[in-house]
């Protein structure tokens, strides 16, 4: 395993160089050579579908090569078979086995695409909002009344992919999947006209992907005055695990460093949402300084992830993980289910296993580590915490919160559903005590209704 340098001569940090592989690369990957052809051919058919992106830091420091493939970062960044259904990978299979024209191949892999439910939750249709003349603002989504999400257009890669990410669509290179927003200015004038907006979600793709300067034009200018109803700005991550070197060697680190200290200063909460799935991202030198790094400036570190079968579905995998983020001084924020699209099959857990899973570790760690919330389903009509399974009056039911809503008045009111091992999603659940719906549901379809209505009429 090689051993990356940190400290250079002059007290700072070695300028490591990035060096990514993308599907056309699968064969310039040493360690794939030592694979068997078939498994090569697998993931040559499964990234024509899906994206695929990994890094030399990731083969070299994450990767146990010895234990391929049940690693569970290789599970986490190279592509598995089971990850496409059956009659889709046949499909893709036959095609390039068969030297299909580029056309024939594309309009195939387009139609198993939108087979996957590239968006789900309703994200294009009821959580991008429009302007005064009801014109859709592309790269925002405001889906609860205090937070909305921005996705800078600079920001739309990762430094790797993950294998299960709920946005794979945004890196396929389908214009009509992506979200993105290319001007600040968008950005700040909703903020501007929206002041019951508390927190900023800068979110992608990785916006640590981008430039210092690309990064101060969108937040430098939310020190302003007018902005101070933004108290929160929370800025999505993968990169302390696929490339730490962003926020000690490269170029414009300091610079990045510096930017996330002075808007601390300047009195803003500054959060990075640092997606973890294992320990083992946590097991380096370089993410511990990374995180070293990031804490210097005042910023919060919170950590969260789905739970995923072939890479944590493991109450000690989850334990080992809070305890070392907590040892670090991160704090353990959320444990999210797999969400509806993409590669669920491969990799959702029944919602009923997930519950047992984090009460499990819950057990193993500390109070400070109990900050994690969870199991969580995003789904449209919220975030919905599975609390358990449980008998009531002879009825076995799992028992269900909202920790965030469309309606805010739908937050923290508990509700039961009928006991099904085999739910892995929210819709797969029916009410409980011979209820009709759920106590939300009228409420949620009419709020859908007025959205798409919107959305049709514009």
């Amino acid at each position: 395993m090689q051993q990356w340098p940190l400290h250079a001569l002059d007290g700072g940090y070695e300028n490591v160089p990035f060096k990514v592989f993308t599907q056309r690369d699968l064969d310039r990957i040493e360690p794939l050579q030592t694979l068997p052809e078939a498994m090569r051919f697998e993931m040559k058919v499964v990234s024509t579908v899906l994206p695929f992106r990994v890094n030399q830091y990731v083969i070299d420091e994450l990767i146990d090569w010895s234990n391929i493939p049940a690693d569970p970062i290789f599970q986490l960044t190279f592509p598995q078979r089971g990850m496409l259904a059956p009659e889709h990978y046949d499909r893709i299979a036959a095609l390039l086995e068969a030297g299909a024209d580029k056309a024939t191949l594309n309009a195939a892999v387009d139609e198993v695409r939108h087979a996957l439910n590239p968006h789900p939750a309703d994200q294009m249709e009821m959580n991008m909002p429009r302007d005064e003349e009801g014109n859709r603002l592309d790269g925002i989504q405001h889906k609860y009344r205090e937070t909305v999400l921005f996705f800078p257009s600079q920001g739309q890669t990762c430094h790797a992919y993950c294998t299960f990410c709920f946005r794979w669509a945004q890196f396929v290179g389908d214009k009509e999947l992506r979200i993105a927003a290319s001007e600040a200015s968008t950005l700040h004038n909703y903020l501007k006209r929206h002041t019951e907006v508390t927190d900023l979600l800068f979110t992608g793709g990785d916006p640590m992907v981008m430039k210092t300067k690309h990064l101060k034009a969108y937040l430098e200018p939310l020190l302003e005055p007018e902005f101070d109803h933004i108290q929160t700005i929370r800025i999505g991550t993968k990169a302390l695990t696929f490339w730490p070197h962003r926020f000690l060697g490269a170029d414009d680190a300091g610079e990045l460093i510096e930017l996330l200290q002075r808007m601390v200063r300047a009195g803003k909460h500054v959060a990075v949402m640092a997606h973890y799935n294992h320990w083992k991202e946590l097991d380096t030198e370089a993410a511990r300084e990374a995180i070293r790094s990031i804490r210097s400036t005042g910023a919060q570190i919170r950590a969260q992830g789905p739970l995923i079968a072939h890479i944590n579905d493991d109450p000690d995998v989850w334990a080992k993980m809070w305890k070392m983020q907590v040892k670090l001084g991160i704090i353990p924020y959320y444990m999210f289910v797999e969400r509806d699209t993409g590669a669920r099959g491969y990799f959702e857990v029944p919602l009923e296993r997930a519950w047992e899973i984090y009460r499990q570790a819950m057990q193993r760690v500390s109070g400070l580590a109990r900050t994690a919330r969870g199991p969580s389903m995003s789904a449209s009509p919220g975030k919905v915490e599975i609390q358990g399974v449980t008998e009531i009056n002879g009825e076995k039911v799992f028992a269900l919160r909202f920790i965030q809503g469309r309606n805010p008045d739908w937050v923290q009111r508990p509700f039961f559903a009928k006991y099904n091992p085999d739910a892995t999603w929210l819709n797969h659940l029916e009410p409980a005590f011979g209820e009709a719906k759920f106590f939300f549901e009228d409420e949620y379809e009419a709020i859908r209704e007025g959205k798409l209505a919107a959305a049709t009429e514009a």
